[in-house]
């Protein structure tokens, strides 16, 4: 049994077939005509505003998550700050916890040569922390240069409107895109790029692996794949559709595992090991960020491409 809506639709349905059949005669009323130029109108400028060529999935999940974008960048924003003194706090308390009640057990515990070792390799070990905390914080993440038009690009930056170099990507807290992005981290307030966790040193990355093992091992993994995280995602899409395709995927970025650590760390020749690693050290990251050329010491390597 049909309901009171099929009823009402019914003859309205049959009332506008029959009006675009008499708007479709040459012979027609003026009035009429207008009423079909109008209703043609009206469904050119509906399809014009749908209409989207970046329309997909992508485009529904952002804006469906519109409202938490909005909360990032107008509140979670300013949490860099807190983690930050937090950090601070937390190594403050820590360095006077170890003067206050360690260091007199251990000068009436340690021997002479044990304590020689100890007192030394701490003091190491804070100098690292410090200085590379403080080269993390204040090193700027790394911005496309704007105003240029000689940069390879490999598309348009979506809320930007502006050319994304390769592996350049936009954070949402910052507002801008970054070169290499891997994530916003609040520890560092500033520092969405890996090549800041270079400046961090093997020392930081040692002492905070008791607290945050699991992130270490896997920033560790992604180290050794020549990935970012956002990189991570990206490839194992790009895989499975090369795998449905039959063919398999490489990342060109990938030096290979040893060669990998060696640019994340900086290293190019032997004596960085002992100058950029075990020693307080400024230096910048391998290349500049927006074209990526295998350092002169990787042979093994075919060209680089470019990737989104």
């Amino acid at each position: 049994m049909r309901g009171p809506w099929s009823l009402l639709l019914g003859p309205a349905r049959l009332c506008l077939r029959l009006l675009l059949l008499l708007g479709s005669r040459r012979r027609r009323p003026p009035l009429l005509r207008g009423l079909v130029q109008r209703w043609r109108y009206g469904k050119v400028c509906l399809r014009s505003l749908l209409y989207n060529s970046f329309g997909g999935s992508d485009t529904a999940v952002d804006a469906a998550f519109e409202p938490i974008y909005w909360l990032v960048d107008n509140v979670i924003r300013w949490c860099g700050v807190v983690f930050v003194v937090l950090v601070i706090v937390l190594t403050s308390s820590i360095v006077a916890i170890a003067y206050l009640c360690v260091l007199p057990l251990i000068l009436r515990t340690y021997s002479v040569p044990r304590l020689c070792w100890h007192f030394f390799y701490s003091h190491w070990n804070l100098i690292l922390i410090v200085f590379h905390y403080y080269q993390a914080i204040t090193t700027p993440p790394g911005y496309p240069p704007q105003g240029r038009n000689d940069i390879a690009t490999v598309s348009i930056c979506k809320k930007c409107i502006y050319p994304k170099p390769a592996r350049t990507h936009h954070c949402s807290i910052c507002n801008r895109c970054v070169l290499k992005m891997d994530h916003h981290c609040h520890l560092l307030v500033a520092a969405p790029s890996p090549k800041l966790a270079t400046n961090l040193g093997p020392s930081f990355l040692s002492s905070v692996a008791l607290a945050l093992g699991a992130l270490t091992v896997w920033h560790a993994v992604l180290i050794s794949r020549g990935e970012t995280s956002i990189e991570r995602h990206i490839n194992k899409k790009e895989r499975r559709r090369l795998q449905a395709k039959g063919r398999v995927f490489r990342n060109h970025y990938n030096y290979g595992c040893l060669d990998n650590w060696k640019v994340f760390l900086g290293v190019d020749t032997g004596r960085h090991w002992l100058t950029r690693v075990l020693l307080p050290s400024s230096h910048l990251p391998h290349g500049n960020g927006m074209s990526w050329d295998p350092p002169p010491w990787v042979t093994a390597h075919s060209a680089s491409v470019m990737a989104v």
